[in-house]
């Protein structure tokens, strides 16, 4: 069974789940010597599984911060019917911050077990019954023959894990998998999102990008919030199933040249990327065909849609110019000049009628025009004597409650500094133990303002407790610069991350 996890020689149970999951089979790809995806611990909703290429330590049942790691108790009668080892550590989520799902789950398998054990016998007597039966009556197989013929080798399609387009394939052949809730994330819609906790197992190791990894951002639509964007240096956006599969969904190769930057829309239909080839692209992420195309001035490093106008987006790089576009009309609305070589980052602040950028404008006398202030609507400048400090800001990143924000420096630091004119810094508090180096390092609060998470140039990410910008906890996660690390917007303390070698990994 090339998609099952778990084999038990002696029982069935795991062929009639099989039948029971199939039209879920194009969406949930498994460990295969071909693919590049690792599945560190994956748990899908309603199997077992084991433990694969990472030995991770198994956790206790509970934790001191309360949440359980191993489901409920199965019923007696369907232990034994799939000879269960109740006290293994195997069987386990792949979010386990919900008890609740998992008593739902031991309730659906205990009350349907029956039904499905027969539905798989009774598709196998189908196929494989050669005389006619009696109306109404359905022939006995004994258990071996039907071993014998659950082994024989399936017709299967040729493998394309290699191929180029195997991963726009699998999409299409499952459109809804873009269009799903997952089962993990489905307790948490609608209520008030809890205490971040501090994540602790590796769950996916996904490594299908051939170059570094520049961007990756949670869909903003919190029903498809299953689904992670990721930019690279190898010329392609994907979008993964993160949370469930830890598979690659799509793929688009519509740049030339790296791709630096890359956002959802606030619907997550559309994806807008932007690179080293000058092109500007609105893609579909259905249908992959670009809805709004334009060949750029400059090189693009940067991205930002405005908060509360969907269609109008801004772009900033290798230039001393940052536009504002209308995709609606495919024209720019609005140009900010400024004395710059490059723009690195864009920042909105609350409601959008003013945007931070930040610059590569230090020199060895003055540190003005490192970050700038504008307003949206006149393009005038607002101020650009913000950091005095002579280092550079590849990063920039808004407090979802406070109005405060925080600036990455190639300092190896992060300063912290007040969302409201005239934007001052605060020199009581800074972010430092992490490396930056000249990496595009990205930082980013936790959904629920406590936490300071950011990546670090020797793969390393740093956790800060933001009211007193101490380090938490450091978590060895890459080998390579980790320039990315974001929590997830639903699910407390999953986190993903990124780094230099290509590799994103999803953490628990």
């Amino acid at each position: 069974m090339s998609s099952s996890l778990v084999a038990y020689d002696d029982s069935d149970s795991e062929t009639e789940t099989e039948k029971a999951e199939a039209p879920h089979a194009s969406s949930k790809q498994t460990s295969h010597p071909s693919t590049s995806v690792n599945c560190v611990q994956y748990f899908a909703s309603g199997s077992l599984c084991t433990k694969s290429a990472y030995e991770m330590q198994p956790p206790e049942n509970t934790d001191s911060s309360g949440r359980s790691t191993v489901c409920e108790d199965p019923p007696d009668h369907y232990a034994q019917n799939n000879n269960m080892n109740l006290t293994s550590p195997c069987c386990r989520r792949a979010y386990s911050g919900h008890s609740a799902l998992c008593m739902s789950y031991k309730n659906e398998q205990s009350s349907s077990s029956s039904t499905n054990c027969g539905n798989g016998i009774s598709q196998k007597r189908m196929l494989k019954d050669s005389t006619t039966t009696i109306k109404g009556i359905r022939p006995y197989i004994p258990k071996r023959l039907r071993q014998e013929n659950s082994s024989m080798p399936e017709q299967k399609e040729p493998d394309q894990r290699n191929s180029s387009d195997y991963d726009v394939k699998l999409g299409i052949s499952g459109e809804q998998t873009l269009r799903k809730i997952s089962e993990l994330i489905k307790p948490y819609l609608g209520s008030k999102y809890k205490l971040t906790e501090l994540p602790r197992t590796l769950i996916f190791c996904m490594s299908k990008h051939s170059g570094p990894v520049n961007e990756i951002q949670w869909c903003p639509v919190q029903e498809q919030s299953h689904m992670l964007l990721s930019a690279s240096m190898d010329k392609t956006v994907k979008i993964w199933d993160a949370v469930d599969t830890g598979c690659c969904l799509k793929t688009y190769s519509c740049h030339s040249c790296a791709v630096r930057a890359a956002r959802w829309s606030s619907c997550g239909r559309r994806i807008l990327s932007g690179g080293f080839d000058s092109m500007l692209h609105l893609t579909d992420v259905e249908t992959g065909k670009q809805v709004f195309s334009y060949k750029n001035e400059f090189r693009i490093s940067t991205l930002k849609f405005h908060p509360t106008e969907s269609n109008i987006f801004i772009c900033g790089g290798f230039s001393p110019e940052v536009k504002a576009w209308d995709i609606r009309t495919s024209k720019v609305l609005r140009v900010y000049k400024a004395a710059v070589q490059q723009t690195l980052d864009i920042l909105f602040l609350a409601e959008g009628r003013e945007f931070l950028t930040s610059t590569d404008a230090v020199s060895r006398d003055s540190a003005d025009r490192t970050v700038i202030a504008w307003d949206f609507q006149s393009a005038a400048k607002i101020s650009n004597q913000i950091f005095h400090e002579r280092y550079t800001c590849p990063s920039l990143t808004l407090h979802p409650k406070e109005s405060v924000f925080v600036a990455q420096t190639n300092g190896n630091y992060m300063a912290l500094f007040s969302a409201q004119r005239p934007y001052r810094i605060n020199k009581k508090k800074r972010y430092e133990g992490h490396k930056v180096e000249g990496f595009a390092v990205g930082c980013e609060f936790s959904p629920d303002g406590t936490l300071l998470v950011t990546g670090s140039s020797d793969g390393k990410v740093f956790f800060y407790n933001y009211h007193t910008a101490r380090i938490i906890r450091t978590l060895s996660a890459h080998k390579e610069a980790c320039v990315s690390a974001i929590f997830h917007p639903v699910l407390p303390s999953l986190l993903a991350t990124c780094d230099w070698a290509g590799e994103i990994k999803i953490w628990q």
